[in-house]
């Protein structure tokens, strides 16, 4: 018998702890071949290159598929799709996949769809159904709308693809994958690694061992002109409070130019004695790193759903999470200083009585999703009726 062969596609950072567990599963799936295509900023160093840490995990990479165009605006996103769409096309014919799978809501996941989608090669997406503050959304329910199968992270998301007239028989809670990695985390959680001596890094060596915050902040593609100003909010309130900080790089959104130009200004310009700079991590000890800090601070979604399951409190600041469930692990801010401040001080204090929250899924999502890979129809797009 002939193994499915299914295109995995991750065209970004945070996409590879999104469904590493999944290749694993898929891979040593007994029906099953795994082809895996790295592409976008995933490949590039300066957002904290993924290869090297895909590689390491012992995945070996079908296809590398360079597509972003310098700007990091609005207009160099469309264009990095456009071109995404044509490089992505010729590597689906060449590799001849049975199905092609495209991760959440990134702006250039749309360029995997279109290429999949216009080949009729079976379309999976996962994670879909959720809603977002910014372009994000749209892009998450576009994938929804050219996707054949859908493999949603929570019931409230399953509900949401059906009611968008999707057929409920190819809609799957599988939870997601990245709880499988924070449920591996929680039965280790120990801090077993010195972060500045393994990853490097810049800026001061801060004295962590007594305690830390941990700083991830990404520009808001739709507010983007707000970018640098916002970050510096961030910068300004987190230097003052003098609490040893890891900060981590942003997404390459629109705006993020603004985000990384404001952070290196103001290292330059101030010196922070208290935060130290890194551009990635694996995703074991990124989430290590996150159990054993006081809390998160800033936008990522890594606060909506793996530090709500491991009880990790969290400051979300902005627009960017605006509408996503949340569990109580979360206060939502403004950007302004001394609400900013007051949040991350509570945060703080109650973090011994935050509960743990499963939402999203109870740490076997991608054993989940290669199951569901290996047995279900892979059939064309259908749609009920409004």
């Amino acid at each position: 018998m002939s193994l499915r062969r299914i295109c995995v596609v991750i065209t970004a950072r945070p996409s590879y702890s999104r469904i590493k567990t999944a290749l694993t599963a898929i891979k040593k799936h007994p029906k099953l071949e795994l082809q895996l295509v790295v592409a976008g900023s995933a490949l590039l160093d300066r957002y904290g290159n993924a290869v090297d840490y895909i590689e390491n995990d012992g995945f070996k990479i079908d296809a590398k598929v360079f597509m972003v165009l310098e700007g990091e605006n609005k207009t160099s996103m469309a264009k990095t799709t456009g071109l995404g769409v044509m490089e992505l096309a010729n590597t689906f014919y060449n590799l001849k996949p049975d199905a092609v799978v495209t991760i959440a809501d990134r702006f250039e996941t749309l360029a995997t769809s279109i290429a999949a989608s216009y080949q009729n090669i079976p379309l999976i997406h996962v994670q879909g159904g959720e809603v977002t503050g910014n372009i994000d959304e749209k892009v998450r329910h576009a994938n929804t709308k050219l996707a054949d199968i859908h493999l949603v992270a929570s019931e409230d998301a399953k509900a949401r693809v059906i009611r968008m007239g999707e057929d409920a028989d190819y809609v799957f809670n599988t939870g997601c994958p990245s709880i499988d990695i924070a449920y591996q985390v929680s039965k280790s959680p120990e801090l077993n690694f010195n972060p500045i001596t393994k990853y490097g890094g810049v800026g001061h060596t801060i004295n962590w061992q007594e305690g830390y915050i941990v700083v991830m902040q990404h520009p808001v593609t739709t507010e983007y002109n707000q970018a640098k100003e916002n970050v510096l909010t961030t910068l300004k309130v987190v230097h003052n409070l003098g609490i040893p900080t890891f900060w981590f790089w942003p997404n390459v959104d629109a705006g993020a130019d603004g985000t990384s130009n404001g952070i290196r200004s103001y290292r330059e310009i101030h010196k922070p004695e208290n935060i130290h700079f890194f551009k990635n991590m694996v995703p074991e000890d990124f989430l290590r790193l996150l159990i054993n800090s006081k809390c998160l601070v800033g936008n990522s979604s890594v606060g909506i759903r793996e530090c709500a399951y491991l009880g990790v409190p969290v400051v979300n600041i902005g627009t960017r999470q605006n509408g996503r469930a949340r569990g109580n692990n979360m206060i939502d801010v403004s950007y302004v200083l001394d609400e900013i401040k007051l949040a991350i001080l509570n945060r703080i204090e109650v973090k011994d009585v935050i509960s743990n929250d499963a939402m999203y899924g109870d740490g076997n999502s991608g054993e989940k999703i290669a199951d569901i890979l290996a047995e279900v129809e892979l059939r064309f797009h259908k749609t009920i009726a409004y």
